[in-house]
C-alpha cells in the first residue's frame, strides 16, 4: 500500500502529465516501492510483485520545481509495462456506488476510463441506478417496498426502473464519456440486457415471490457487443433485461458485469464498491488482503470471513474467475484515480482474485 507521502496517481505530479505548463508549489515525496500484492492462499499472507520493481529509496521534489519534460516522460516510463500488460485486452467494469453518485468523485472515474480506453485497453461498462430510482418513486409519490430486508420490485416499480435504468441513467453515463473525450475511433454507445438478447432474464429462487421484478441471469449473448469493442466503443451497459415472455427484471450489476466478462473471456472484471476490498478481519481496515485465489476466497466464505454485501461481490467475482476470467478486483471507488492506481501500478487499489 501507498504510505501518507507516497505519490497517488491522483497527485498534482500526474494531473502535471497534462499541463506542460504546472509548476510544483510545495514538496511532493514520491514513494518509488517495490509494488506488491499480498497474497492470500491460506491463513498465512505471502507477497507477490507485479509490472515493475523498482528501488525502495525516496526522491523528493523540491519546492516550485517546474515539472520538465523529462520528468513527464520518466513516470509515464514507469507505467509502460502494466500499458503493455493491458493493451488490447477486455476490461468488463461495474460501475456504481459513491464513484457513480459523487460529482466530485464521477469525474476523475470517467477521465480513468476514457484515458485507459486511449491506452488500448477495451473498455465495458455496467451500470446500476445507484439512488435515482428512489429519487424517482419519490417524484412520483411511490414508496420503496421491503420484504425481508430485500428491495422488492412490484409491476409499477419496475416500470419506472426500466425508464431510470436504461434510459436516463444510461444515457447521461453515456453523454459524460463522450464528453470526455473517448477516442475518435468510437465513442461510448448505450445498451440493456434487452438489446439483441444481450441478456435473458429469469425470476430468482426461492425468493422470487418476495422479489417481484428482481431477476437473474439465465442466458448471455454478447454478440451485440464485440462488433462495438472491435471499432473501439465503449458499451455502457444497463443491469435489466426480459425473460422469454418479454418480462421485465432489473438484475445486480455486479451478477451482470461478471457474466459479461465470463462470456467476452475478458482480461480483468473491475467491481467499483464503497468499501476498501476484502478484510482479512472485518472489523480491522487495516487488514486488507491484496490477493487471492480461488480457493482461499472461498474459504473465506465458508468462514463467515465474508458476509453481507460483500458475500455477493465475491462471489460474483469467484464465479468469473472460475469460468475464464483471468482475474476480478475489488476496488475502493471513494478514491481518486483508482482504476488507474489499479491498471498502472503493482499495488492495485483494492483486492484482486485470481484463478
Amino acid at each position: 500500500m501507498l504510505s501518507a507521502k507516497s505519490l497517488p496517481l491522483s497527485s498534482p505530479l500526474i494531473k502535471a502529465l497534462k499541463s506542460p505548463d504546472a509548476n510544483l508549489t510545495s514538496k511532493y515525496y514520491i514513494g518509488i516501492n517495490k509494488w506488491s500484492r499480498k497474497m492470500y492462499t491460506n491463513p498465512s499472507l505471502s507477497f507477490q510483485s507485479s509490472c515493475r520493481e523498482t528501488s525502495s529509496e525516496p526522491v523528493v521534489v523540491p519546492e516550485s520545481r517546474s515539472m520538465s519534460a523529462q520528468n513527464r516522460v520518466d513516470i509515464l516510463s514507469e507505467a509502460l509495462p502494466c500499458i503493455q500488460k493491458f493493451h488490447g485486452k477486455t476490461i468488463v467494469v461495474k460501475y456504481g456506488g459513491a464513484a457513480m453518485t459523487s460529482e466530485a468523485l464521477q469525474a476523475p472515474v470517467i477521465s480513468d476510463l476514457v484515458l485507459l480506453q486511449n491506452f488500448g485497453l477495451r473498455i465495458v461498462i455496467v451500470h446500476g441506478a445507484g439512488p435515482e430510482i428512489n429519487q424517482w418513486l419519490g417524484r412520483l409519490g411511490l414508496k420503496p417496498k421491503f420484504g425481508n430486508g430485500l428491495h422488492v420490485t412490484d409491476a409499477t416499480t419496475m416500470e419506472v426502473v426500466a425508464m431510470v435504468l436504461g434510459g436516463k441513467v444510461n444515457k447521461h453515463l453515456v453523454t459524460l464519456i463522450n464528453k470526455a473525450g473517448a477516442s475518435a475511433a468510437g465513442f461510448a454507445a448505450g445498451l440493456s440486457g434487452m438489446d439483441d438478447h444481450l441478456l435473458t432474464a429469469r425470476p430468482p429462487s426461492p425468493n422470487s415471490g418476495l422479489l417481484g421484478f428482481v431477476g437473474d441471469i439465465a442466458t448471455g449473448e454478447p454478440a451485440v457487443l464485440r462488433p462495438l469493442i472491435d471499432n473501439g466503443y465503449i458499451p455502457v451497459v444497463a443491469s435489466v433485461a426480459a425473460d422469454k415472455t418479454g418480462r421485465l427484471y432489473i438484475i445486480n450489476a455486479d451478477t451482470v458485469a461478471g457474466e459479461l466478462a465470463a462470456a467476452l473471456a475478458a482480461e480483468k472484471l473491475i467491481l467499483l464498491t464503497d468499501v476498501a476490498g476484502i478484510l482479512e478481519e472485518r472489523d480491522d481496515p487495516g487488514s486488507l488482503v491484496k490477493e487471492v485465489d480461488i480457493e482461499g476466497a472461498r474459504r473465506m466464505m465458508n468462514d463467515e470471513k465474508i458476509a453481507g454485501g460483500m458475500f455477493q461481490k465475491v462471489d460474483c467475482c469467484v464465479r468469473s474467475v472460475a469460468q475464464g476470467v483471468r482475474a476480478a478486483s475489488i476496488i475502493d471507488g471513494r478514491v481518486q484515480h483508482s482504476l488507474l492506481l489499479e491498471f498502472l501500478t503493482g499495488g492495485g487499489a483494492g483486492t484482486m482474485i485470481t484463478g
